[in-house]
């Protein structure tokens, strides 16, 4: 008889232990909704160059960002941005020329004069995005960083600029349940 009842006692004991893992489980999952870790916003870096095709600066501003203390050191983002600022330097003064040329010819042409500087503007925002991919993997997806290329409207006008957006990607939650 004494056997019988341990075995009931552990059974009830189990079912008891059982059901309030399910519980506390369902509490974690709660908790982790709630505290969920806040995104903030992402970092714009706008064109600091005195030429401007098609919205793309001949340079971005290389002044490391107060919000980006922390995440990144100075040098990283210094050496990124003069990577950046090295492949305008290539592309751009071949814009600027065709685009003169274009502007020229434009009344003659009906406009197709201008389809070169289109094609080399995709060409360079292209090279641009493939160099971001490349610094994204290789150092900053490991800080949480992601860097874009992205379209935004000018503060002062309705015209649309690139600038180059840093973003802060939330981090995964290694101790939340299946």
């Amino acid at each position: 008889m004494a056997n019988e009842e341990d075995l009931n006692a552990i059974s009830t004991l189990h079912d008891d232990v059982y059901h309030g893992i399910h519980t506390d489980n369902a509490e974690w999952v709660d908790l982790l909704t709630l505290h969920r870790e806040s995104v903030r916003d992402p970092v714009a870096i706008r064109g600091a160059g005195n030429v401007t095709v098609f919205g793309l600066s001949n340079r971005f501003d290389t002044e490391f960002p107060s919000a980006l203390t922390g995440k990144v050191a100075p040098e990283e983002f210094s050496e990124t941005l003069q990577r950046i600022n090295s492949v305008l330097k290539k592309t751009l003064p071949v814009n600027v020329k065709w685009l003169f040329c274009g502007c020229i010819c434009c009344c003659c042409t009906l406009g197709c004069s201008l389809w070169p500087v289109v094609c080399l503007s995709k060409r360079t925002r292209h090279a641009l995005e493939k160099l971001l991919d490349w610094e994204n993997s290789h150092l900053y997806s490991k800080l949480g960083l992601h860097w874009r290329l992205s379209k935004q409207r000018c503060d002062s006008s309705a015209m649309v600029e690139y600038v180059l957006l840093v973003e802060f990607v939330p981090r995964l939650h290694i101790h939340r349940p299946d």
